[in-house]
């Protein structure tokens, strides 16, 4: 062996925080391209006690710098695919990635690398500076050439400043991963749980898009996949209840111990993303799993639960699973119908399970510490802030309601404004006052999603407007204090403009607030990594509001690529995060076993 084939050992966090900072910059210097200031105000906060505490300041470097810096380090970043002739003065870094992606192949043969020279001079022309994108995926092993070139087109309608944003995330993105290299870091449990995720998703009710459906023959493959996985964990016992839910059990030290509940939903939306609620699976599962593996036994036992549904998507109820274990499932759902005219008890039994064992399924408080549930964002907010955790501090109560404005259709061009008795523009009147008085109060939202003219023409004046309102809030003194000026100003608007207005209420929910000991340790588990604990609310239902009832709860957020887009083929996490994510609940895991009161 040659001395250029020997490979340099990684650099170590604790030799950076002893270095001078000339020679610790050195070491940093490809981590970004041509910007030396952002290693330079990470140094000025040495030690750093993680490599995720690193990459937090190094971000927060890039989103707290003068929008000119981070222009000047947008455009340091070299053209993906670029020309022959530039490949000379690409960085190591960028060549490595590039040539990853197979983007330095010669383009006098390649039509692919010219389309993608195409898309790229379009795009500098239209934002200013060059595509940007971490070219190693979320997985860390390359995209490919015809992902990489769909993304640019789509990114190429993104508003300017949300690409700008997006050019920044992919900055640091690029930069974690350069400095993984460096100091030799490899996420293999995040690997694992995004390996998971790719595997359950060739399980679905349709060709070409993620979904799955309740009680499916893809959502029983799922059921077979978990519970093969789950065995192999190590779990002592793995079985599908009477209401589908796949059911863990890992005993703890002694048989009268009491039990930590955690899990998530497997079933999805329609055409949907590959992490919603299944994260919330695999990292219990693999945290399992490492226990067993090193023959470790806590004071208390673990019980993951994969939820067999949430989404609501073939039968009207939602939350039948975790209904189940909260001892709330209506027996009345049973007699509903699906799309087909299958009735809910039937499938049931098409799937060989017994509806008379759900009420069996209900969870004895008194056996169970509380429940937490792993999920990722469904938001932007991570992702605009860099960090890859959030802990949430309550799952947002809900109403929504149905309404209708009637007043006078009439000829478009014939009558006169003072004389229009125009319920669309009333229902839009409406629109604005909840946007302004939801955006008036912190974890407050309010969103009119249906506004809808039956029958309407271009040359009409709307006489009848449908409409929904879906008002949200951490509080449901909150909530329901919106509710009540919301539909007073209905009152007032259609009163001022000759109207008549009616509404029916369709759902509420009430608020789910986390458990404040649970939230703290989930707190203690974040900060255990290097990371700040930001707190957050969930705008989302998930399942622990229904394990709220019954016991303490608290749920841990994981950062979602992409905005933090949701129920989309783009939602996406990356395996450092979801390695963060299993770190976390190891500690959590930890925290319990250390406070002995099992």
């Amino acid at each position: 062996m040659t001395s250029a084939s020997v490979t340099a050992p990684p650099l170590t966090l604790d030799a950076l925080n002893r270095a001078d900072a000339p020679r610790a910059a050195a070491w940093l210097a490809g981590v970004y391209e041509h910007s030396p200031w952002v290693v330079d105000a990470a140094l000025s906060r040495r030690p750093w006690c993680s490599s995720a505490q690193l990459k937090h300041l190094l971000a927060t470097a890039v989103r707290e710098a003068p929008r000119e810096r981070q222009l000047a380090l947008l455009r340091a970043h070299p053209e993906l695919a670029a020309k022959p002739a530039q490949v000379g003065g690409l960085t190591p870094e960028s060549r490595r990635e590039q040539a990853g992606s197979g983007l330095l192949l010669s383009g006098a043969v390649d039509a692919q690398a010219a389309r993608l020279r195409e898309l790229n001079a379009e795009y500098v022309a239209r934002f200013g500076w060059p595509f940007i994108l971490a070219v190693r995926g979320p997985r860390g092993n390359g995209l490919e050439r015809a992902d990489i070139a769909a993304t640019l087109e789509s990114r190429l309608r993104h508003p300017a400043d949300a690409e700008f944003a997006e050019c920044l995330r992919q900055v640091n993105r690029i930069a974690a991963l350069r400095l993984d290299d460096l100091l030799g870091e490899v996420p293999e449990l995040g690997q694992q749980a995004w390996d998971c995720a790719e595997l359950l998703a060739r399980h679905s009710d349709a060709e070409g898009a993620l979904t799955v459906t309740y009680l499916t023959p893809a959502h029983r493959a799922c059921q077979v996949q978990l519970l093969r996985w789950m065995t192999e964990c190590g779990f002592d016992d793995v079985h599908i209840d009477a209401v589908g839910n796949v059911v863990a059990t890992y005993r703890g030290q002694h048989p009268s111990a009491r039990t930590l509940l955690t899990g998530s939903h497997f079933d999805t939306v329609r055409n949907a993303g590959k992490y919603d609620g299944r994260l919330g699976i695999f990292v219990p599962m693999i945290a399992v799993r490492e226990l067993h593996r090193a023959g470790r036994r806590l004071p208390y036992s673990v019980e993951v639960v994969a939820f067999a549904e949430e989404e609501g998507q073939r039968f009207p109820a939602t939350f039948l699973a975790s209904s189940a274990l909260a001892g709330t499932f209506d027996p009345s759902w049973l007699e509903q119908r699906d799309a087909e005219g299958i009735l809910l008890r039937d499938a049931l039994r098409s799937a060989g399970l017994d509806p008379a064992g759900i009420p069996l399924l209900a969870r004895d408080p008194a056996r169970y510490l509380g429940f937490v549930e792993v999920h990722i964002e469904q938001g932007p907010v991570l992702d605009a802030l860099d960090l890859p955790l959030g802990v949430v501090t309550s799952i947002n109560g809900s109403v929504r309601l149905l309404g209708e404005v009637t007043g006078l259709a009439s000829h478009a061009g014939t009558t006169p404004m003072g004389q229009r008795r125009d319920a669309a523009a009333a229902v839009a009147e409406l629109a604005l006052f909840l946007e302004q008085r939801a955006a008036a109060e912190p974890n407050l939202v309010g969103t009119m999603g249906m506004l809808n003219v039956p029958d309407g023409s271009i040359n009409v004046v709307p006489g009848r407007c449908e409409f929904s309102l879906d008002i949200r809030a951490t509080a449901d003194a909150v909530r329901d204090a919106c509710v009540a000026d919301v539909l007073a100003a209905l009152r007032r608007i259609v009163n001022r403009r000759g109207l008549q207005c009616a509404w029916r209420e369709t759902s509420r929910v009430s608020a789910a607030p986390s458990h404040p000991a649970w939230q703290a340790r989930w707190e203690r588990a974040v900060q255990s990594l290097g990371l700040p604990a930001h707190l957050m609310p969930s705008g989302a239902g998930h399942d622990a509001m229904k394990l709220h009832a019954v016991m303490p709860q608290a749920m841990l957020f994981v950062r979602g690529g992409n905005a933090g887009i949701s129920h989309n083929p783009l939602e996406t996490v990356t395996t450092g995060d979801a390695q963060f994510a299993v770190q976390a609940f190891q500690h959590l895991l930890g925290q319990l076993a250390e406070e002995g009161s099992m």
